[in-house]
């Protein structure tokens, strides 16, 4: 079925490579700017076939603490954002992908 704690950046990593990626990082820093706050609770709802696996792996690449995504993100928009070290790597992530239950 897959691992479940910090799944690591693979799947991430392939989206970047495929030539259809478009940048969404911004969600990363709106999560950065309230994640001490009361608007803690993000639900990320999209129509079918909109991203929404894909956004999901982007989040648990920048927040897993098993491997260092710098690489990854210094390059896009949340790269330039001012809390981008901040939170990078820092937490452990439980990882449940719906599609596979």
């Amino acid at each position: 079925m897959g691992r479940y704690l910090n799944p690591g950046n693979d799947l991430f990593e392939t989206a970047l490579n495929s030539q259809i990626y478009v940048d969404k990082s911004g969600l990363i820093s709106y999560t950065n700017r309230v994640i001490q706050s009361e608007q803690r609770y993000i639900c990320v709802s999209r129509p079918r076939r909109f991203g929404k696996s894909m956004a999901a792996n982007m989040l648990a690449s920048y927040y897993g603490r098993n491997i260092n995504s710098r690489s990854q993100f210094e390059h896009l928009k949340v790269g330039k954002d001012d809390s981008f070290e901040k939170y990078l790597n820092r937490y452990n992530v439980i990882f449940l992908n719906m599609q596979e239950f």
